[in-house]
């Protein structure tokens, strides 16, 4: 059976969630499908077009389990680690934006530049 590691802090556990996320299909993924996520947020919402809600998730999950199953070959943090996971998506994604996102965590990390 697995254990499932305790984190004391939001911190902690960020640090394990970009661990898995070193590679950078799976990260690049996941920042087009949360970006999507916002746009289509924002177009629902200024359009009133509220029944397009549903896609959120879709496209958001369906975009970062696709990095994270034929990617990076790990499961998604969600599964075990929903609030967290769902807070670390838009830090990472955030800190993508803002050219902040911490590279000693990552497996591949000359091919950030590229």
């Amino acid at each position: 059976m697995e254990t499932v590691e305790e984190f004391k802090t939001f911190k902690d556990f960020y640090a394990f969630y970009l661990s898995e996320h070193s590679n950078p299909t799976c990260r690049y993924l996941h920042f087009v499908g949360s970006t999507l996520v916002l746009c289509v947020l924002g177009y629902a919402l200024v359009m009133g077009q509220y029944s397009l809600l549903w896609l959120l998730p879709v496209i958001g999950y369906g975009f970062a389990w696709v990095g994270h199953f034929f990617f990076e070959h790990n499961k998604p943090a969600t599964f075990k680690y929903p609030l967290y996971s769902f807070l670390s998506d838009w830090v990472m994604l955030f800190q993508f934006y803002t050219f902040s996102l911490p590279k000693e965590h990552f497996k591949d990390t000359n091919k950030l530049a590229s």
